[in-house]
């Protein structure tokens, strides 16, 4: 039987990324830059209410530009969402700055507002707070915002993982002053590899920030004859065939947006009656993206997620723990942790991400529903 990936690259059917590359090669605008990266700019910031976004190499380049565009440096701290992949907190580092780690809740899964209230008031000088959408699930962004202004804390929103997730009518991404999207091969559309910024201020301000974002971006290089620099810059500028990738795929976002979801609602209904399994939780008044379906395991189960993985493993199966939390991490030892009943610690423990491809058929489906009930049957 074929293999059963975690999330791979899904190309559209109809072709509509192969049309933008074909025309950046009948131009010959093969190098950085060109009309797919003006246009992927503007179509994705279109699409999720944003003032202005830069298209950049990465994600992880994103939330580094938006921590030196909030003015973070050697020494400010910046509090950070514990459960999440390293490539939230890396650009902290980037720029010699002290990430503060801050635990979830059971509600989201994401950042606890009661934590970061605790963390910035042990923290007041705080430079800026990165809540993350986990696996598109949306966090507290009406407690985090709150809490936030009250503060007067810059909030950069790490959306890698949740692009076309809604909350509370709005788009994450678009809560905090700057947001951070991911286009690696595994997320819900993809460009091979990639990232975007967007900037959610007032027009005129947000249009000043994204020109320096670009500027940093292309190497911080001056409007001169000669190459003149007067800044560190960096080279994460999106090609113009990459940008061509993910101006197509936008055309389906919306398509992968319900599979993922209808994924999580398949999983939900085979495997939610078994003892001691629980799912991320879900809200009505909100849209995940559904990007990995999470399944957890309660304590006392006698199936334990080791179990499941090596079972889906063996029927050539892809699925994988839930990130490690960051104040576990060794690079992390010694940075200060806000506590809420250790609940970050807890879902990595208890929790697996499923298969959650959006190729899989449903016979697909039932392949792995069927591997992880047998567990259940021993």
């Amino acid at each position: 039987m074929a293999h059963i990936f975690l999330a791979s690259p899904h190309m559209s059917e109809e072709g509509f990324e192969q049309e933008y590359i074909k025309e950046a090669f009948d131009t010959n605008w093969i190098a950085p830059l060109g009309k797919n990266v003006n246009e992927f700019e503007k179509e994705l910031a279109s699409y999720v209410g944003a003032v202005d976004a830069a298209a950049l190499s990465s994600g992880t380049s994103a939330i580094h530009l938006a921590l030196k565009a909030a003015g973070v440096g050697q020494g400010d701290v910046v509090i950070c969402q514990d459960l999440t992949f390293s490539a939230t907190v890396n650009p902290v580092a980037y720029e010699k700055a002290i990430p503060v780690f801050v635990d979830s809740d059971y509600e989201t899964w994401n950042m606890s507002p009661e934590a970061l209230e605790e963390a910035l008031k042990k923290y007041p000088g705080a430079k800026a707070v990165i809540p993350v959408h986990l696996y598109g699930n949306p966090a507290n962004m009406d407690e985090i915002m709150k809490i936030c202004q009250a503060h007067g804390v810059t909030v950069i929103e790490d959306a890698a993982e949740s692009l076309g997730t809604v909350y509370h009518g709005k788009y994450t991404g678009t809560f905090g002053e700057y947001g951070a999207f991911s286009f690696n091969g595994n997320k819900i559309i993809t460009t091979s590899g990639g990232g975007m910024l967007v900037c959610n201020a007032e027009e005129e301000k947000a249009k000043e920030r994204m020109a320096k974002v670009r500027f940093w971006a292309t190497q911080a290089r001056e409007p001169a004859r000669h190459y003149e620099h007067k800044e560190i810059g960096y080279n994460y500028r999106m090609s113009n065939i990459l940008a061509g990738i993910g101006r197509g795929q936008m055309k389906v976002l919306e398509q992968r947006v319900e599979k993922k979801r209808s994924i999580f609602a398949y999983y939900q209904e085979h495997l939610g009656a078994l003892e001691g399994i629980f799912f991320m939780p879900v809200h009505e008044d909100e849209r995940a993206n559904c990007w990995l379906s999470v399944m957890l395991i309660a304590e006392d189960c006698p199936v334990k997620p080791l179990d499941v993985m090596l079972a889906l493993e063996q029927g050539d199966i892809e699925s994988r723990p839930v990130w490690k939390p960051m104040h576990l991490q060794p690079v992390f030892a010694g940075c200060d942790y806000i506590d809420h009943g250790g609940v970050a610690e807890d879902l990595f423990n208890r929790g697996v991400c499923l298969p959650s491809d959006t190729k899989m058929t449903e016979a697909d489906l039932e392949r792995v529903c069927g591997i992880v009930r047998s567990l259940w049957e021993k």
